[in-house]
C-alpha cells in the first residue's frame, strides 16, 4: 500500500475560498488519497465532486473546542451524514476529561457512534492539552464509547506541536488490542514524518501537505 492511501487531504481553515476545495478534491482524486476532510458546510458539494472516485468525504463535529453539547454533536453527525460523510471526526471534551467525568465523555462518544451507525467515528483528542496519563485514560473511554478510530489533534491549538510520535504509539499501544485505528494529525508535514507516524501505529494521516508528501515519498 502506497502512503498515499494513509492520506485524509485536509482543508478546515476558516478562510478557505472556493477554489482551494475544488482544488483539493481534485488533487485527491489524483493522487487516490483515502479521503478528504472539509468543515461540515462542504460535506454535500465534496460528495457530489467525488462521486465514483473512491475518495472518502470526512468532517468534523464540535470543532475545534469539543464543548458543544452532547445532542449538538449528534445532529451535526447526523446531518452530516446524510449530507454524503462517510466518516465523522469528533472533538472529545477535554474539559470534562480533565475533571473526571468519565460518564459523561463516554456518553458523549456513544451518543455521536449511535449516530454513525456504521460510518466510522474518530474522536480527537487534543493531545497537546493532555498528560500521558489522560491520553491513555482518554483512549480507554473511547474504546468504551464504541468510536473506530482515535486521533491526536485539530490542529488549532495555539503554540501546539500536533501529532508526536510518542503520542501515537501511546494511543497506538492502548486501543489496536480493541480493534480501533490511529489517526495522526496536526504539524504532519513531509514524508518522513508522515513515515515515522506510521512506524508508531498511526493507519491514517490528517494533513494539509499531501501533495508534498507524496512528492517527497517519489525521491525515496
Amino acid at each position: 500500500m502506497g502512503i498515499n492511501e494513509n492520506i485524509e487531504h485536509t482543508l478546515l481553515k476558516q478562510d478557505a475560498k472556493h477554489s482551494d476545495f475544488l482544488k483539493l478534491y481534485q488533487e485527491a482524486i489524483d493522487n487516490k488519497f483515502y479521503g478528504v476532510c472539509v468543515n461540515p458546510a462542504y460535506v454535500s458539494e465534496a460528495r457530489e465532486y467525488l462521486k465514483g472516485s473512491g475518495v472518502k468525504v470526512v468532517t468534523v463535529v464540535g470543532f475545534p473546542l469539543g464543548a458543544t453539547t452532547t445532542e449538538t454533536k449528534a445532529f451535526e453527525a447526523s446531518e452530516a451524514i446524510d449530507n454524503g460523510a462517510d466518516e465523522i471526526d469528533m472533538v472529545i471534551n477535554v474539559s470534562k476529561l480533565k475533571d473526571r467525568e468519565y460518564d459523561y465523555v463516554v456518553n458523549d462518544i456513544k451518543s455521536v457512534k449511535n449516530v454513525c451507525h456504521n460510518h466510522n467515528l474518530k474522536v480527537i483528542l487534543e493531545t497537546d492539552l493532555l498528560t500521558k496519563d489522560e491520553i491513555e485514560k482518554a483512549c480507554e473511554l473511547c474504546i468504551e464509547g464504541e468510536a473506530d478510530l482515535v486521533k491526536t489533534s485539530t490542529g488549532f491549538v495555539k503554540g501546539g506541536v500536533g501529532a508526536k510520535v510518542e503520542d501515537v504509539r501511546l494511543m497506538s499501544n492502548v486501543v489496536k488490542s480493541a480493534g480501533l485505528g490511529v489517526k495522526a494529525s496536526g504539524g504532519i508535514r513531509d514524508y518522513k514524518t508522515a513515515i515515522n507516524m506510521i512506524e508508531a501505529g498511526a493507519d491514517r494521516l490528517g494533513t494539509s501537505s499531501g501533495i508534498a508528501i507524496i512528492n517527497e515519498s517519489k525521491n525515496q
